[in-house]
């Protein structure tokens, strides 16, 4: 029985990704609880943006591979992009590239004034849409769900079409020979171009893409000024980065 909130939500999830046509009653079997219980959490859910109301049920908001990104190291994720948000200025133009975590930063910049985003991210608009002080434009491209980003030729042309202060890209995999790097080819161009339109580029990841290479490469170690990560990175990792020059900025939880 999934007694609490946060158990039944994963389990809900879980269901609604396996089966988006189960009913609520059926949830409320599975679940040992009661039908309006159930309703409940599928409110809660709603409002949260993970899931979409239908008759009699609920459908997943986002593809498998976002929710399940969503659902991992959400504390560290959390602190990371509050960190980066920190680094932001008011009336300071900013990119941040497709990413659960790189998402985030838009839902900790509340409080600060004329911040315009150049971004690729539509999981972003999530935060951003109650923020009248933020000002987003979405590059043009072609939309992938399992990345809740745009892509391609259009994408990268229209970003020749700015400037900006800061860039925050996310990665998927960092190592020391590969440096930083993206699972798709495409994602990899689109941040690499991202990275050459702002004076300054920082790296958003936490510690558990650290000894893990994606497909495609997007910079070296020293193709970037900072890297914003968690308190685990290792010892190894970090002497690397440093020799490569390579601020470092360990999130606090």
């Amino acid at each position: 029985m999934a007694s609490s909130f946060l158990d039944r939500k994963k389990a809900i999830l879980d269901m609604l990704t396996e089966n988006s046509g189960i009913s609520v009653s059926m949830l409320a079997q599975r679940l040992r609880v009661s039908v309006v219980t159930i309703r409940t959490d599928l409110t809660t859910l709603e409002e949260e943006g993970f899931i979409i109301r239908t008759h009699g049920g609920a459908m997943p908001a986002f593809h498998p591979q976002i929710l399940e990104r969503i659902r991992q190291n959400k504390e560290n994720k959390a602190a990371i992009a509050k960190a980066a948000a920190e680094k932001i200025q008011d009336g300071e133009t900013v990119i941040i590239s497709a990413g659960t975590t790189t998402a985030l930063i838009a839902k900790y910049l509340l409080g600060k004034r004329n911040i315009h985003i150049v971004t690729n991210n539509t999981l972003l608009l999530t935060y951003a849409r109650t923020n009248p002080q933020l000002r987003v434009t979405l590059v043009g491209g072609e939309f992938r769900p399992s990345e809740e980003g745009l892509v391609g030729p259009l994408a990268i042309q229209s970003l020749d079409q700015v400037f900006v202060s800061k860039a925050f890209i996310g990665v998927d995999g960092v190592s020391v020979k590969q440096g930083f790097t993206a699972h798709l080819v495409e994602s990899a161009d689109l941040v690499r171009k991202m990275a050459q339109q702002a004076e300054q580029v920082y790296a958003i990841c936490d510690s558990g893409k650290f000894g893990k290479s994606g497909f495609a490469r997007i910079l070296p170690f020293d193709g970037v000024n900072g890297l914003i990560t968690d308190a685990k990175l290792s010892i190894e990792f970090e002497a690397d980065l440093r020799e490569a020059g390579v601020k470092i900025y360990k999130a606090e939880l």
